[in-house]
């Protein structure tokens, strides 16, 4: 019995520590070779996730935004020169990705510190409670184009880690009242002809000292009953300093030719 009860104890090899204590060097053995183990596995399963994100990701556009058209370049020229611009026209040419695409250098080259992404919750008569998940998550459906804008303009990465952060934020219309846009904010309110006038007119008077905001819709597309916020506001607002309109026409559809043809057939004939 003593043998091998002498025999047990040997199995717990014991070293001295330079603090004057002592480690069980087999029970620590067991013990780093299972954290490695599972260690490997944790570095495999993320290679993998990051292999299919790369797959699936946008590739980061290294090249500076150039027009594809007169229209653009305009368009682009009076976000840069213009506290306030309001673009309108037809689907596909190029509205949201123009202004997406500034905001994106904006925030890169540090000249501001925020980009808000907002527009009304209105899609063909279904309303954010129609969708699952959390506000974000429902919201999320509504802002997706952007997200693929700023990813390949910044890199999906870098966008992750704005939105976690607070450096780009997407929300409701809804949720800007009470808001204010500093002189360090890039504000987008896309699909605008979606808005009411009041709306657009709470949303407009958010608009601090020297924001960037770009107002974007097509008026001929409105999903609302009435007159809409977008229409309102460019009557309203004709003149003031400050504020450009700028209006893209069906020739500066740069999407695709089918997409003009199918705006003759819907708006023409």
């Amino acid at each position: 019995m003593a043998k091998r009860s002498h025999a047990r104890r040997n199995n717990h090899q014991y070293h001295e520590m330079d603090d004057g204590g002592f480690k069980n060097s087999k029970g620590r053995g067991k013990s780093a070779r299972k954290h490695r183990r599972e260690d490997g596995n944790i570095v495999e399963i993320k290679g993998r996730s990051q292999q299919l994100e790369t797959a699936y990701s946008p590739q980061r556009s290294s090249q500076p935004l150039v027009a594809q058209t007169p229209s653009q370049q305009r368009y682009i020229d009076a976000i840069k020169t213009h506290n306030l611009t309001f673009g309108t026209g037809p689907a596909g040419t190029g509205k949201s990705y123009c202004a997406g695409a500034l905001a994106a250098e904006a925030l890169e080259s540090g000249r501001i510190e925020r980009i808000i992404l907002t527009r009304p919750a209105v899609e063909a008569g279904e309303q954010l409670g129609f969708l699952p998940g959390a506000l974000d998550e429902k919201f999320s459906v509504y802002i997706d184009a952007f997200r693929d804008i700023l990813n390949e303009r910044l890199g999906a990465g870098t966008v992750d880690y704005c939105l976690r952060h607070g450096r780009i934020v997407a929300a409701p219309l809804a949720f800007m009242r009470g808001k204010t846009f500093n002189n360090r904010t890039f504000v987008v309110l896309d699909e605008a002809q979606n808005t009411s006038p009041t709306q657009m007119k709470m949303f407009l008077t958010r608009i601090g000292e020297d924001c960037k905001v770009v107002i974007n819709g097509d008026i001929e597309q409105s999903d609302i009953r009435g007159r809409n916020g977008l229409a309102d506001a460019i009557d309203k607002l004709d003149g003031v300093n400050s504020v450009y309109v700028h209006r893209f026409e069906r020739e500066d559809i740069v999407r695709s030719g089918l997409v003009r043809d199918i705006i003759d057939r819907y708006e023409l004939s």
